[in-house]
């Protein structure tokens, strides 16, 4: 017993000893958590463009190496609340797609533009006015930008997403830096954002890549580049005149004297009217881990046509599969994917208001980001549609 009693102290010295270590390790992963934490809110408040705080804060912190903490917190809320899986999609907006008004014949002429054949339904029998084109921008009195809606698979039946179509012929790009991404303003010639003066003859805005730094490519404008144009990337290319192509760099496009602008993200989608052997292997590395991370979330993707016309693609629940075979389905020959995520994905499509440059913006899908997005200073690049 005298021996027992009298070794008991020091064992208890030694575990105050370590319980104080304890305390003092938790105290400094605290402060420093606490440190990072306020520093993370301070990137995010002072940080260029109209994003929100949230979108600000999670790509603060994946800016300073936290990426995998904040895809797997979207991952965790991914598998909280997936996709639904069944149902039927929003009873108005059936309704509109079932009682949409064609315009007026066109003039006819050996160039005329008309209004897009109906895309056959993913799931059949088809619903009232699914895949039926409406006219939302008239150029010329020819329907210039068109749109549709389709539901992605036979899984996701409650969603649509929207397929729009730009005529070539009608329309002409321009691509747009972002504040941050690809950043260094002073090197462009157009401003991260569509200032009043510049509205006159705007059709439509769409979202361009994922950041720079992730999408496997670069950004090209003005004779400068950020990041790497990289042979094999999935490209889109404007030129001079305006036109746009979409192919993989070094490929079907490349750069001549004529290139104005050049963005890169991934590998083609769609290649030779054929969809890409990996749109279902390592989904989350190869199409989109870096934001989000689950198969089926916001995704946008962008195609050009045989004859020189642009499909934009955007919608919920949907997977690098499915987008890629909307865009074909829509007649994409050659197509990409472009951002994903709701914070990022975003198509307006503008009408005329009381002047040319009073347009006003109108938002093809129930993403996050307001109509007027583009007419404040944005992030991340974006493309502006202009009537020719």
């Amino acid at each position: 017993m005298t021996g027992a009693t009298a070794t008991r102290p020091s064992l208890q010295v030694g575990e105050g000893r370590v319980l104080l270590r304890l305390r003092q390790v938790a105290v400094a992963f605290g402060a420093a958590g606490a440190l990072l934490a306020s520093w993370l809110v301070v990137q995010a408040v002072i940080a260029s463009g109209n994003d929100t705080f949230v979108a600000r804060l999670a790509e603060a912190a994946r800016d300073d190496g936290l990426g995998p903490v904040v895809t797997g917190l979207e991952n965790l809320n991914d598998k909280l609340n997936p996709p639904k899986v069944g149902g039927a999609p929003d009873s108005t907006q059936l309704k509109q797609l079932a009682t949409v008004t064609l315009p007026s014949p066109v003039p006819v002429t050996p160039r005329a533009v008309t209004l897009r054949p109906t895309i056959a339904p993913v799931d059949t029998p088809a619903l009232p006015g699914e895949g039926v084109y409406k006219s939302l921008v008239s150029v010329d009195g020819q329907p210039a930008v068109q749109a549709a809606y389709l539901r992605p698979d036979t899984q996701h039946t409650s969603y649509l997403s929207a397929v729009v179509w730009m005529s070539g012929r009608l329309t002409r790009l321009v691509q747009h830096p972002g504040a941050s991404d690809p950043g260094r303003p002073s090197l462009w010639s157009q401003p991260p954002a569509i200032p009043a003066a510049a509205r006159a003859g705007l059709v439509a805005t769409f979202n361009g890549g994922f950041k720079i730094a992730d999408s496997r490519g670069g950004y090209y404008a003005d004779h400068h580049t950020i990041g790497t144009l990289t042979p094999g990337s999935a490209s889109l290319v404007i030129y001079d005149d305006g036109h746009a192509d979409i192919g993989s760099w070094g490929g079907e496009v490349s750069m001549t004297p004529q290139v104005s602008s050049v963005r890169q993200n991934l590998k083609l989608l769609v290649d030779h009217g054929q969809l890409a052997p990996n749109l279902d292997d390592s989904v989350q590395s190869t199409w989109g881990a870096t934001l989000k991370g689950a198969v089926y979330v916001w995704r946008s993707g962008v195609g050009v046509t045989a004859s020189g016309d642009l499909v934009y693609v955007a919608g919920d629940a949907l997977s690098a599969h499915t987008l890629a075979s909307l865009l074909r389905r829509a007649g994409a020959v050659r197509a990409m994917q472009l951002d994903i995520n709701p914070s990022w994905v975003s198509f307006m499509w503008y009408s005329v208001g009381a002047s040319p440059t009073a347009v006003v913006p109108h938002k093809i899908a129930g993403f996050q980001r307001p109509a007027d997005r583009y007419f404040t200073d944005n992030s991340r690049d974006f493309f502006a549609v202009y009537a020719r």
